[in-house]
């Protein structure tokens, strides 16, 4: 077992975390496959679960983070707006800029775990 060091940012709003690792990740997911549905199966989570998720998000922002379409002969579609590819951006380069600034920290902290 290897150890490791991992940042786990949330951000909240009142009661409710607004954005996390996992709704960030659920983020990309719909951004990669256009969907809830294949999201929510790409990342082993029911879709009831993700549609939760989703609507968190979108109630938290100021705006909405997914644009989803209802079904029909083409089947519906979801997108992420400009809103919630950019709150993905920030996150992830919020996640960089702290494990570069410590960097050194983390090695020495790493040394002290048992192998």
């Amino acid at each position: 077992m290897t150890p490791s060091i991992r940042f786990r940012l949330r951000v909240t709003r009142g009661a409710d975390i607004a954005l996390g690792p996992g709704k960030v990740d659920l983020l990309e997911a719909i951004a990669k496959t256009g969907s809830i549905t294949a999201a929510a199966r790409g990342l082993d989570m029911s879709y009831r679960r993700a549609w939760l998720l989703v609507d968190t998000m979108n109630r938290c922002f100021r705006t909405p983070v997914v644009d989803a379409a209802k079904g029909g002969k083409r089947g519906g579609g979801t997108r992420l707006t400009a809103v919630g590819i950019e709150a993905v951006r920030c996150y992830r380069r919020i996640e960089q800029r702290a494990e570069r600034a410590s960097a050194t920290e983390m090695r020495a902290l790493l040394k002290l775990l048992r192998r």
